[in-house]
């Protein structure tokens, strides 16, 4: 007996659709089997600010230094090349740096080697560093240089008195922290090369 041609779609619907739902479950289960569950994704490191990098420190090996002493006149270090140059900071407070002013003076008057110049490192005035240094005369020059921002090529003083023994090429021989005397100042220049001390 013929089956209709009703009956023949009938029976292929009911064996297409269980068919497909298998095949779609087949489908749909080899997805979760292939694809593994996926692994806690890590945080990414939280990138910590870095401080800003420093600026790049002057090369202090030949410092340069030009400023207008308290007379008025110029000042420029590179002029001094063929001296042993001394630069002092100093304050009017500060009683070791009173202590060593004679002897720096006597220095720069009697050693034709031999130049000095004193900056003072104190938020005044200098009408008033003019004042003070009439009571405390010395033959340098002298000069008045702003706390908040001193000589680029010089450090900032960490106390005082402060002085750079500075060599005829223009070349830091040594820094001294603390006073210093003539005797000691040419007892370094005479090791470095220079006038034997006395």
């Amino acid at each position: 007996m013929n089956a209709s041609p009703e009956n023949e779609l009938n029976t292929l619907r009911n064996l297409f659709i269980p068919l497909a739902l298998v095949g779609l479950t087949a489908v749909v289960g080899c997805r979760r089997e292939a694809t593994p569950a996926a692994a806690p994704v890590a945080a990414a490191p939280v990138a910590t600010p870095q401080p800003a990098p420093k600026p790049i420190a002057p090369d202090t090996k030949f410092p340069t230094l030009k400023l207008t002493t308290l007379d008025g006149q110029p000042f420029d270090l590179a002029a001094q090349r063929g001296k042993w140059a001394i630069v002092n900071f100093w304050a009017t407070w500060c009683g070791p740096c009173l202590k060593e002013m004679p002897e720096l003076s006597a220095l720069d008057a009697m050693r034709e080697h031999i130049v000095v110049v004193g900056l003072a490192y104190e938020d005044t005035t200098e009408d008033d560093l003019r004042a003070f240094l009439v009571k405390h005369p010395v033959v340098y020059p002298m000069a008045l240089v702003d706390v908040y921002n001193p000589p680029a090529d010089f450090d900032t003083p960490r106390g005082l008195p402060f002085t750079y023994l500075i060599g005829p090429d223009g070349g830091v021989v040594k820094k001294y922290t603390g006073p210093v005397s003539a005797r000691m100042l040419e007892e370094d220049i005479a090791a470095a090369g220079g006038p034997a001390a006395g």
